[in-house]
């Protein structure tokens, strides 16, 4: 079964522990502070794979969890890093935070490989907090914690033409006639169950490529058919191919029916609805002679042309018409300057996961002459953000205004260039 959504679990390493120790040496009884830093945890990555084409591997693995970072050990030994974990995915493939539904990364274009969720960096060993006052320090810095996310995982497929119609129309046939493409087709509803890509070669001209969307019917933005399955494949495509039985072979009228799908499309995504469209009147091999009012093709152009929709009279089966059809659409490829649709990140890990209601300290440490602020929710804070980055230091500092510690540091009188420490950061306070 075509798989184009999936469910999964991230985890990113935990940074190593510092570590405390001194040296013993022969004729140095006491030595100075020798504790190594802690290895930094891996990273969780995503990685475009050109030989997948579906999201079926995450079907039997739902929990991805890279390795942690060793902590350190004595004589200044640095702990081991720990291994990053790159996770596989086709192009096309939408990565979103479950809950909110917001964006984190689109895989496609030249989006190859991103890091999803940064490793925990390892805590300092007692040999960097050595001063002239202190130099026996039995303090190490704990490593940062490992990020999670729960993530929902969207194909969208990438083409330049999208196939749509009613089920049984002759997309399938359609497809496998233009392009390498060798859909199952049979002559019953709902054949086709996965979008079906193929390229199209023509003689002196660049290709393009299609895609055959299945099971369209009225009601299928709301879920009727398998079309609601399918729609959002439609999304990055440029051009759409409508195609209608024009003989009635099953006894429907082609226009209600182009009028029935635009309808869903339109539900669905207005901005798809506004895509160019060709209406490719197909099974002409089918029709019986008819004249002026009675001809099928007559009716449709006469109802379509004059709205600025050109119309094909094809047969998939011999191929009549269908080179004409083909040429038209890559003119009209040719001639929109829009860059391939690339969904922007509205998600940052390092900076929207929710640090939650741990408890936290603010307190004046009267022998070093610095305010300090501590607790599970401060330590959780650091190890999700990247200071180094702006977004991060922006939400640092929405971070102090938000919980309250900012208001906890003026209640306990703290002034203009007094010092802040938490953990192993220190800063010096300044009032907006």
């Amino acid at each position: 079964m075509f798989a184009d959504r999936a469910k999964i679990y991230i985890r990113s390493g935990k940074g190593g522990d510092g570590h405390v120790s001194f040296r013993r040496e022969k004729y140095v009884p006491n030595g100075g502070p020798d504790g190594g830093d802690g290895g930094d945890g891996g990273s969780v990555i995503f990685e475009v794979d050109e030989g997948l084409n579906t999201l079926t591997d995450f079907r039997h693995i739902r929990k991805y969890c890279a390795q942690d970072g060793q902590a350190g050990s004595k004589k200044n030994c640095r702990g081991k890093n720990g291994e990053n974990i790159i996770i596989k995915v086709p192009e096309g493939t939408i990565i979103k935070e479950l809950e909110s539904g917001k964006i984190i990364a689109d895989m496609s274009g030249s989006n190859r490989r991103q890091t999803i969720l940064s490793g925990g960096k390892g805590g300092n060993g007692n040999q960097h907090y050595a001063t002239s006052t202190m130099q026996a320090p039995k303090y190490a810095q704990p490593g940062q914690p490992s990020k999670e996310l729960n993530l929902f995982l969207e194909l969208k497929v990438i083409a330049d033409v999208g196939l749509v119609g009613f089920p049984n129309v002759g997309k399938s046939t359609l497809l496998s006639r233009v392009t390498n493409a060798r859909p199952k087709i049979a002559n019953y509803h709902f054949t086709t169950l996965n979008p079906n890509l193929g390229v199209v070669d023509l003689d002196g001209s660049k290709g393009f490529v299609i895609a055959d969307i299945p099971g369209l019917i009225e009601g299928a933005s709301e879920g009727v058919g398998l079309g609601h399955e399918f729609l959002r494949h439609i999304e990055r495509t440029k051009v759409l191919i409508h195609l209608v039985d024009a003989a009635s072979t099953e006894g429907r009228d082609p226009i209600e029916d182009i009028y029935a799908i635009n309808k869903e499309l339109e539900a669905y995504n207005v901005d798809i609805a506004q895509k160019p469209q060709v209406i490719a009147a197909n099974k002409i091999d089918a029709l019986y002679d008819a004249e002026g009012n009675d001809n099928p093709i007559q009716k449709i152009r006469s109802e379509f042309e004059p709205k600025g929709i050109k119309v094909f009279p094809i047969s998939a089966v011999s191929g009549q018409g269908v080179n004409e059809l083909l040429y038209y659409v890559h003119e009209l490829l040719s001639q929109i300057n829009e860059p391939p649709i690339i969904f922007e990140s509205e998600y940052n890990p390092d900076t929207d996961i929710v640090v939650g209601s741990e408890p936290y300290t603010v307190e004046y440490d009267e022998k070093k002459n610095e305010y300090v602020v501590e607790g599970p929710r401060i330590e959780k804070m650091l190890g999700y953000t990247n200071l180094e980055s702006e977004r991060g230091f922006r939400f640092f500092q929405s971070f102090l205004k938000d919980n309250g510690i900012l208001e906890d540091l003026e209640s306990l009188g703290i002034q203009e260039g007094d010092t802040v420490r938490m953990y192993g950061l220190s800063f010096s306070y300044y009032k907006e």
